[in-house]
């Protein structure tokens, strides 16, 4: 076994998160929330990926280094993100002067 294995215990209770939140996901897709539908899918995913890093991925255990590039890696999400909406939401412009 590896250094960070453990107990089996948290193992199945993120496995048993991840199957409501899976359940809740497919719940909220078929109810319409007006413009909140895609802010609560994201928070579910977000939820869940979290709990995949840090369980699955054994972040949660690791050194400040894993951290690090943990956190540089969401850092380049922002920056992908906010290109991303920075176009999309200047894409109206064109129409106006284009």
């Amino acid at each position: 076994m590896s250094a960070h294995a453990g107990s089996l215990r948290p193992y199945l209770a993120v496995f048993a998160a991840l199957m409501v939140l899976t359940a809740v996901t497919v719940w909220v897709a078929f109810h319409d929330f007006g413009v909140l539908n895609t802010p609560i899918a994201l928070t579910i995913a977000t939820v869940k990926a979290t709990l995949v890093i840090l369980i699955f991925m054994h972040v949660r255990q690791s050194s400040r280094l894993t951290w690090l590039f943990v956190a540089a890696g969401f850092f380049w999400l922002v920056i992908l993100l906010a290109f991303t909406l920075a176009d999309y939401g200047t894409r109206g412009w064109l129409r106006i002067y284009g």
